[in-house]
């Protein structure tokens, strides 16, 4: 299946119209037409509407999982999205890898090192 028409089968699934979960979903019906008949396909942040609306995992939208339930529960997700790298606690219970190969502690503070450097001089 595709991302048309596993989105399709979802909005049936709910007993939605077009119409119905374009406006949930904040975008034309057309659009929605065009992304469920695969003539293009929905941005990032449109996915992620979907995925959340439907409580399924984007990699279950694009088709690399057949398993609907793949997603992050809310705790799971707040704990990644204030994960903090710099913290060495954190830093030495993952493998960071760059071209397959673990990063040291200290490439991994460096790399660290280099993002904030780089974001202070776009400020």
């Amino acid at each position: 299946m595709n991302i048309g028409s596993r989105l399709a089968f979802l909005r049936d699934q709910r007993g939605l119209t077009q119409e119905e979960l374009a406006s949930s979903l904040g975008i034309s019906r057309a659009a929605l037409s065009h992304y469920e008949k695969n003539r293009r396909e929905p941005d990032t942040e449109t996915l992620g509407k979907v995925a959340d609306l439907f409580q399924v995992s984007i990699d279950y939208l694009v088709g690399r999982t057949s398993q609907t339930n793949a997603t992050l529960d809310s705790d799971v997700r707040q704990f990644t999205d204030e994960l903090e790298l710099s913290d060495d606690e954190i830093l030495s219970h993952f493998a960071l890898t760059i071209d397959g190969r673990k990063l040291t502690a200290e490439e991994a503070r460096r790399f660290i090192a280099f993002v904030r450097a780089e974001r202070n001089m776009n400020d």
